[in-house]
C-alpha cells in the first residue's frame, strides 16, 4: 500500500488503523540540536481531538504521544523520530453492522475493490484517527518554521452551503480555537453550527473547505513550479 509518506526534505511516514493497538509515525529530515516544545504538540493534538462538542464523534482518546527515537534531553539528534499514539477508546462491536455494508462517501468500497479486504472497524486505515499522526509531525514542522519567522495557520472557511466570505487579513486568527468548527468569524461559525445540526437531524453528511496560510515565507523557498 502506497501513499503513507509525505514530503521530501521533511518526511513523515504514518502507520496504524483506527481500531488497532496504536497509530504512529516516523519523521525524517529534522536537523540535530533542535529543542522540541512538547506542550505545543499536545495543544495541537487537543485541537484535533474529537468529543469536544456535539457536532463531532463521541470517541474519547487522550492522544498522548510516546516518542520512541530521535530525541535526547528534549532535543533532536538527527536520526528518525519515531512516535506512537495508543488507541484506547475502541469499541469494535459498534461497527459489526458495517461488516457487509459500504458507507457512502467513505473509502469502504474503494479498499474492498483495491485490496480484496478491508478493516471495517472505524474505517481502518481510512479513519480520521490517522490524522493525529499528521498533527504530531505538523506541530514539529510548525516549530521549525516559526524559528525562521514563518507562521502557518489554517481554519474552516466553508461547510456545505455556508461559506466565509472574508479576506484572511480581515480575520482574527486568535478566534479560531474559540469556535468548535474552527472558523475565526463568530457569525459564520454560528451559521455553520446551525447548518450542521440540521444536517445531523436528517441523518446526512456534508463536506467542507479548509483555508491554509503560510505567512512571511522567504522568497526562493519551495520547488520552481510552487
Amino acid at each position: 500500500m502506497s501513499g503513507n509518506s509525505f514530503g521530501k526534505i521533511f518526511k513523515l511516514t504514518t502507520f496504524g488503523e483506527s481500531h488497532g493497538p496504536a497509530i504512529g509515525g516516523v519523521i525524517e529530515g529534522m536537523p540535530a540540536g533542535f529543542e522540541i516544545d512538547f506542550n505545543h504538540i499536545s495543544n495541537q493534538l487537543n485541537r484535533r481531538r474529537p468529543g469536544q462538542s456535539k457536532i463531532t464523534t463521541k470517541r474519547n482518546e487522550d492522544d498522548k504521544v510516546e516518542f520512541l527515537s530521535g530525541l535526547f534531553e528534549n532535543k533532536t539528534i538527527g536520526t528518525p523520530i519515531g512516535f506512537l499514539i495508543r488507541n484506547k477508546d475502541v469499541i469494535s462491536e459498534d461497527y459489526d453492522h458495517l461488516k457487509n455494508t459500504f458507507r457512502p462517501s467513505h473509502a469502504d468500497f474503494t479498499y474492498e475493490a483495491k485490496y480484496g479486504i478491508r478493516d471495517y472497524r472505524g474505517g481502518g486505515r481510512a479513519s480520521a484517527r490517522e490524522t493525529a499522526c499528521r498533527v504530531v509531525a505538523g506541530a514539529i514542522a510548525q516549530q521549525v518554521l516559526l524559528a525562521q519567522g514563518v507562521e502557518v495557520v489554517a481554519f474552516v472557511s466553508q461547510i456545505g452551503a455556508v461559506k466565509l466570505n472574508k479576506l484572511y487579513n480581515d480575520l482574527d486568527f486568535n478566534a479560531i480555537d474559540g469556535s468548535v468548527v474552527r472558523c475565526p468569524d463568530v457569525e459564520c461559525s454560528d451559521n455553520m453550527i446551525s447548518y450542521l445540526e440540521e444536517i445531523q437531524k436528517k441523518g446526512d453528511t456534508v463536506g467542507g473547505q479548509i483555508t491554509g496560510l503560510a505567512l512571511k515565507v522567504p522568497a526562493g523557498w519551495g520547488e520552481p513550479v510552487f
